[in-house]
């Protein structure tokens, strides 16, 4: 889900600093909601394991350029679901910029606009991870048809945010490479959320360290 240089520019850009600081503002509160629960060393770890893993999905995993933007197997439901909303919106902003700052310089300018994309598709699959999962279960007590949801909303706010970005920066002339981003995108859901699953069967085996920190709370226990 790269954005590229040019997809929006000019004065066009100012509303992306807004929106780039809505999600900021939200993440933070994210934060501090999980920090009520865990330490904050716990919260440390969770938030580097984010970092990583973000970076590795961009870096490290296949990705390849489709109409307006790139496609990418980004696990956030994996990040939220094993590690919690807090960490993984922190180490999506981080993955995302340590990649534009080590490896890919030119993407820098459109950091605004590509982590909107990033984390608003993540507080709503918070959210929506509140309404539908019983207060009872632990996460890793999901599933398919709860994690398939999840990935839907996820990768679903995605394509809704590449495409406003490409529309609101070019117009109906951007409605082609919408459509083909759009379809290719939509083959992630295939894949994510056996990911995921196979991320919560992972955890589940590892139940003896559900106190180790490394863990959100929620993975394990009861809301």
């Amino acid at each position: 889900m790269h954005i590229e240089p040019g997809v929006v520019d000019g004065a066009k850009m100012i509303l992306s600093y807004g929106t780039a600081a809505a999600a900021a503002g939200l993440s933070l509160k994210l934060v501090a909601e999980d920090l009520r629960s865990h330490s904050a060393a716990s919260f440390a770890l969770r938030a580097v394991l984010a970092t990583v893993g973000t970076f590795i999905c961009f870096e490290v995993l296949p990705h390849v350029p489709v109409g307006v933007s790139e496609v990418h197997l980004i696990l956030g439901t994996t990040l939220m679901l094993i590690l919690g909303a807090g960490p993984a919106a922190l180490g999506l902003a981080a993955g995302l910029l340590a990649q534009g700052l080590f490896f890919a310089p030119s993407d820098l300018p459109m950091f605004t606009v590509n982590v909107t994309t990033l984390l608003f598709p993540l507080i709503g699959i918070h959210m929506l991870a509140r309404r539908i999962v019983p207060a009872h279960k632990p996460y890793v007590d999901l599933g398919y048809a709860d994690v398939l949801k999840l990935s839907v909303a996820y990768q679903g706010g995605i394509v809704a945010w590449v495409a406003f970005w490409a529309l609101y920066g070019h117009g109906t002339s951007a409605l082609s490479g919408v459509v083909s981003f759009g379809a290719a995108y939509m083959l992630v859901v295939i894949v994510e959320p056996l990911a995921d699953l196979a991320a919560l069967a992972g955890a589940k085996a590892l139940r003896r360290f559900k106190d180790s920190g490394a863990f959100a709370h929620r993975l394990h226990h009861a809301a």
